[in-house]
């Protein structure tokens, strides 16, 4: 049983040793994959080599190296290693051409050989922008085209508007190897795209650490728009107030002129005027009116208006800093009449309202009026009740007095003749 064991045993150690000398026998090879400009490098191995030669041709089957021999004259092929178990060179300055099938072989009995496919990456060219107009005018429709050739595979173009990603049509035409790729954008051209760039990137593997890309700013012309700010939100007599006209347009708008109520403006000392702000000293009544402010440019001219309303200066006290030596509780009625009729409160300062007694009068002489229409109303209704009322009275000498002789028999018949007093009634009205 030992005896078998240990001939299994030797003869699976002969089968190895001859499977691994034949599987040895075989060269190794990679596929490599450059960009275009840069530098490949083949390497052929073998495990185990019986003093073979090893030899790289190209894909045209032209020798580059036999061993550490060069067979083809072309300067940018060179030696990097070569032993009986590797062979390995570089091509450098890589062209589209280099690119197809690498053979490396073992001159064994018989010729055993291996293929590495070379791929070769076209680099794209910068991009170009084509189709801007300096300037465009607000409302035009332009086309702006992104190319960029000598890619591959083709290259995929992205545009960004500032820093945000928008959509274009890409296109795609092959060139021999390499590919030509075009984006289109369509823009419908406003005031807000005055000052903004339009991006286009060039996205491709071979683009691992400067990626291309070309910008343009477009630059728009459109009318100015006009602007009134005030300084004050409720003018009054004696204060300061300036306006100030904002106009925004592309080229920037002229000086801008200002007006009163369609006419120049009637007091130059009091109201100076310095570029685009119009100010107010001291505010009078003689003020009011609408000041209207202009500007223009080539392409239009814009306006905005001001209605001016001073008001006049508060009449109301300020109240004392110093306490009162007793302190009085506040009136819930006087303090309702304030909170009505107050501008403070309401936010409405109007010179014409009415005070704070002016509405105690009138509430007042309100709640009078409707006692004494009240009074009235229950004085008619009371006396149209007692009109229309018909009431009954039975006397003494009534009950009975037709049949008496006289008035105490009259008396004594009355007590016993109550059937007949329904006839003897007398109404009034």
């Amino acid at each position: 049983m030992n005896l078998k064991s240990h001939l299994i045993f030797t003869l699976y150690t002969i089968y190895g040793i001859l499977l691994k000398g034949i599987s040895g026998q075989y060269p190794l090879v990679q596929n490599m994959t450059v960009t275009e400009g840069g530098t490949a490098n083949l390497t052929c191995r073998v495990e185990y080599n019986d003093n073979t030669s090893l030899q790289w041709s190209n894909p045209a089957q032209q020798t580059l190296f036999f061993g550490d021999k060069k067979a083809l004259r072309d300067n940018r092929i060179e030696l990097v290693h070569a032993s009986w178990s590797e062979l390995t060179i570089s091509i450098s300055d890589v062209t589209l051409s280099d690119e197809g099938m690498y053979t490396c072989s073992l001159f064994t009995m018989p010729v055993r050989t291996a293929k590495a496919y070379l791929t070769v990456l076209g680099v794209p060219e910068k991009p170009e922008i084509d189709g801007l107009m300096k300037p465009a005018m607000e409302g035009d429709h332009i086309t702006l085209t992104c190319i960029t050739q000598g890619s591959k595979p083709a290259a995929d173009l992205r545009w960004f508007r500032n820093e945000k990603e928008i959509k274009g049509a890409k296109e795609v035409n092959a060139s021999g190897k390499t590919f030509t790729v075009r984006s289109s954008l369509q823009l419908h051209v406003d005031r807000n795209d005055d000052g903004v760039a339009y991006t286009c990137k060039v996205d491709h593997v071979a683009l691992t650490q400067t990626p291309q890309q070309a910008t343009e700013v477009l630059e728009v012309h459109y009318a100015p728009r006009v602007e009134i700010i005030h300084s004050l939100a409720v003018p009054q007599e004696g204060q300061y107030l300036k306006l100030e006209c904002m106009s925004k347009g592309n080229p920037p708008p002229d000086p801008v002129m200002w007006t009163k109520d369609g006419g120049e403006l009637p007091d130059l000392d009091r109201m100076i005027v310095e570029g685009r702000e119009l100010t107010f000293t001291s505010l009078n009544k003689t003020d009011n009116g609408t000041y209207r402010c202009e500007a223009s440019n080539h392409l239009g001219t814009s306006s905005a208006e001001y209605v001016l309303y001073v008001y006049d200066v508060p009449t109301t006290l300020p109240p004392s800093t110093t306490p009162p030596l007793h302190p009085i509780p506040p009136d819930p009625t006087a303090l309702l009449g304030t909170h009505a009729s107050d501008p403070t409160v309401t936010g409405n300062r109007d010179p014409n309202a009415v005070g704070q007694h002016g509405t105690d009068h009138a509430l007042i002489g309100g709640v009078v009026a409707v006692v004494v229409f009240v009074t009235l109303c229950l004085i008619i209704v009371l006396g149209r009740y007692l009109a229309r009322h018909k009431g009954t009275y039975l006397t003494n000498e009534a009950k009975g007095a037709d049949d008496a002789p006289d008035a105490d028999t009259a008396i004594i018949n009355a007590e016993g003749n109550h059937a007949h007093a329904e006839e003897k009634k007398e109404y009034f009205i």
